[in-house]
């Protein structure tokens, strides 16, 4: 009989053990979903900025290369280009 305590007093021992260790677990679970919420949430950010700023050095290029700065004069161009054309599209559209 004391065999039979003593084999039940172990498997409450690793039953414990085990609960304790899914505790655990599941606390830093759920702190590294936090912390990837809160990662992904700084990506977006980044991207986000990174996208301004992009577009902030776009626009510097092209307002460099209208003051007549031969650097950029192509690039100018071509896009003065584009913009006449998408302007004709619109006024065929109109025309119709």
């Amino acid at each position: 009989m004391s065999t039979l305590s003593e084999h039940v007093d172990t498997l409450e021992n690793r039953v414990s053990k085990l609960l304790h260790k899914y505790t655990n677990l599941k606390q830093k679970n759920a702190t590294l979903s936090a912390e990837i919420k809160l990662l992904k949430e700084q990506q977006d950010t980044s991207k986000a900025e990174i996208e301004d700023w992009k577009n902030t050095c776009d626009s510097l290029k092209l307002a460099n290369s209208m003051l007549g700065s031969d650097q950029y004069k192509r690039d100018t161009k071509l896009k003065i280009n584009a913009l006449v054309r998408e302007i004709d599209q619109c006024i065929t559209q109109l025309s119709e």
